[in-house]
């Protein structure tokens, strides 16, 4: 096998060799942290914006979804990532996590690319037009709900278009047996069904808690 284990000093390293901050990011994940405390550890990791960006760039995505918002990190990530007249659907049922989302929407100046929905997603997947798809998704949720979140999206995803999944690696808890809860083993489930299903590409990546990258066939 050929891996290298991560360090505090090795990831700061990493992190210092990516495009991976801003003024306008920092203050968000800082301001995040200041007014939820531990809830912030939802916020996606520096790298993950930075490769959700650069995804969206080379897909030339117009069209986006984002099922769990949080207080917008991601969101103004992959926005900005999206082609001329791009719009990107945000599904959320956090109306306090995502007043802090639309004020940095707003300074991140992507405000006018984003559909923000308070609603369970699958709710708001449900009521879309029946001709919408989507390029690119994110799936950042509660993880019980993972795989309907996958079904619902893949349905409405393009030939080619590519859906992120974030936590598969659920802290390492989806390797160890004793680990038990409902989140790590409806993550585990849902990983040995995408390693096998032959209607996606699939590779899993080690960023941060775990990437999966599915391109539809």
């Amino acid at each position: 096998m050929k891996f290298t284990a991560m360090t505090p000093d090795l990831y700061e390293y990493l992190l210092a060799h990516g495009k991976n901050s801003d003024p306008v990011l920092d203050a968000l994940a800082a301001e995040t942290g200041e007014r939820f405390g531990g809830a912030a550890i939802m916020q996606i990791a520096p790298e993950q914006g930075t490769l959700l960006t650069m995804l969206a760039r080379l897909m030339g995505a117009r069209s986006a979804i984002e099922i769990g918002t949080f207080t917008g990190y991601s969101a103004i990530c992959i926005a900005r990532g999206l082609g001329e007249g791009g719009r990107l659907t945000c599904c959320d049922i956090s109306e306090e996590y995502t007043a802090l989302a639309r004020a940095y929407f707003e300074k991140a100046g992507v405000a006018a690319r984003i559909d923000l929905r308070i609603a369970p997603a699958l709710e708001t997947l449900r009521a879309l037009p029946a001709s919408e798809t989507f390029d690119l998704a994110f799936i950042d949720a509660d993880k019980v709900s993972y795989s309907d979140y996958y079904e619902a999206v893949l349905a409405r995803l393009r030939p080619g278009g590519l859906i992120v999944l974030d936590n598969v690696l659920w802290m390492g808890q989806v390797a160890d047996p004793a680990a038990d809860s409902d989140d790590t083993r409806a993550l585990r489930a849902l990983n040995d069904a995408l390693a096998k299903d032959p209607r996606v590409d699939a590779v899993m990546l080690s960023i941060s808690d775990g990437l999966t990258l599915l391109r539809k066939n």
